[in-house]
């Protein structure tokens, strides 16, 4: 494998350093990886500044083809790029596979998008109208659990925009991206996308950067607040993707045995590592028993193993501190509640957590409170819709969540009042790249996908002109 190099000034480069990258289904070292000095960085950021005013004023049907060259090659690589992301990252193949594949229809559908001026007025007295032009050199970080597809949820939408950006995947999985740079640097001028790797020590000197417009980051609302932080010197422009814990909200009108698989895949695709996982269950008392004994089916019949092996459903954690968080939050559920499928630590090398399922818990416990980011899913018991309602809002996070009903009626008037960014009716963490998503409190800052999305990457430049 490899080897993998960064990308500064449309050239592939050695890093000034090197770190290595682990198998988290085996904790072995993969791959030998570049790793960025600051001045290196330094050197990406000039590149981007210096190539930023001619890429601004290439026409947008120009970068449109920009884009779809570069999904052209995504798409032809989604075999490689699958096998490489499962080795770092944990996820089965398929699954990995799925998501390069998603990363170039990502960069497809901006590539669809245009940026028209909008005329506010046009009458005989004025003219005004509202254009939109590119911030400068875009930083954009990505985390660990889905590092192409949230990749694509920033760099098309700022490249189309007109900007130049700097691009830094997480420490613990750098080599699918690094390959993506490989296979894509022949596609822009030089500078207008520059891709490097760090030790987790390099974000903090791009969020205050000084050259550095705007960032993008996915993360923790702990690490999302110190982006905020290092961003305010120079007031840039920031978009914060951050956590949640999405609450699901199922009434007493559903069938448990129809229901309970969507539950189970909104709660544990990729190991629960999602940021819009559903990561906690709100179930009405009339189905609560038979909800809970379905979902403890389907966690014990569940193939957890290594990703590339054929027919594993999950794969483990991706890295040792989260593997050992959520043990943490395992024992706290065995504390307050009751586990009823999985629980049991696994023996051998891996990080391995078999999806687990927690009774009779209720708010208070860390399990609920918190979000575990991991395969642990606490239930818990309610009497109506309004009960499940308050204890859902009752949360310093607002990414997502979702009510399960048969009336849609009243499953609308519940989602409605739902204080989140998004809430799903009958499903659950369902993204496309055409419909605006992002976070309330603590969830994040701003829009990502859509035309809102693509918006964030521009400046509003108002022209207002007298005609008499």
């Amino acid at each position: 494998m490899g080897p993998f190099k960064l990308l500064i000034n449309g050239q592939l480069v050695d890093g000034d350093a090197t770190m290595d990258v682990l198998n988290p289904a085996t904790e072995e070292v993969l791959s030998a990886c570049p790793r960025a000095s600051k001045a290196q960085l330094d050197q990406a950021v000039a590149a981007a500044k210096a190539a930023f005013p001619a890429w601004a004023a290439t026409p947008i049907d120009e970068r449109r083809k920009a884009l779809v060259a570069i999904a052209d090659v995504i798409q032809a690589n989604v075999a490689d790029l699958g096998r490489i992301l499962t080795q770092e990252q944990g996820k089965p193949l398929q699954d990995a596979m799925g998501e390069a594949f998603g990363a170039s229809a990502f960069f497809r559908y901006f590539a669809s998008l245009d940026l028209p001026a909008q005329v506010i007025e046009d009458s005989p007295q004025k003219k005004v109208e509202v254009r939109r032009r590119p911030l400068g050199v875009v930083g954009a970080i990505v985390p660990w659990n889905f590092p192409l597809i949230l990749m694509a949820f920033k760099v098309p939408a700022a490249l189309l925009a007109g900007n130049t950006v700097v691009l830094k995947p997480a420490a613990t999985t750098p080599l699918s991206t690094l390959k993506i740079a490989e296979l894509v640097k022949d596609l822009l001028p030089p500078g207008v996308l520059n891709v490097i790797a760090d030790a987790n020590d390099l974000g903090g000197e791009i969020t205050k950067h000084p050259d550095i417009r705007k960032v993008s980051f996915t993360g923790s609302t702990e690490t999302g607040k110190k982006v905020m932080a290092g961003a305010a010197e120079a007031l840039k422009r920031i978009t914060l993707e951050l956590g949640g814990n999405d609450a699901g909200i199922v009434l007493g009108d559903v069938n448990p045995v129809e229901t309970a698989p969507k539950i189970f895949n909104a709660a544990f695709q990729n190991s629960g590592q999602v940021c819009i996982a559903m990561k906690r269950v709100y179930v009405h008392e009339s189905i609560y028993d038979a909800m809970c004994d379905e979902l403890a089916k389907l966690a014990e019949a569940a193939v957890v193993g290594e990703g590339l092996q054929q027919g594993v459903q999950m794969g483990p954690l991706q890295n040792k501190a989260q593997y050992e968080k959520v043990l943490g939050y395992i024992e706290a559920g065995r504390k307050d509640g009751k586990i009823i499928a999985g629980g049991v630590p696994h023996e051998g090398k891996g990080y391995f957590i078999r999806p687990t399922i927690v009774r009779d818990i209720d708010d208070g416990s860390r399990l609920v409170d918190e979000e575990q980011f991991g395969p642990v899913l606490p239930l818990i018991k309610i009497k109506d819709g309004e009960d499940a309602l308050r204890r859902a809002n009752n949360s310093s996070y607002g990414l997502g969540g979702s009510i399960w009903s048969n009336d849609l009626d009243a499953a609308y008037e519940l989602a409605t009042r739902m204080d989140t960014g998004t809430v799903w009716i009958n499903k659950h963490a369902d993204l496309a790249p055409n419909v605006p998503f992002g976070g309330a409190k603590m969830s994040g800052i701003g829009t990502e996908l859509g035309e809102a999305g693509l918006a964030e990457f521009t400046q509003a430049h108002v022209i207002n002109m007298a005609r008499a």
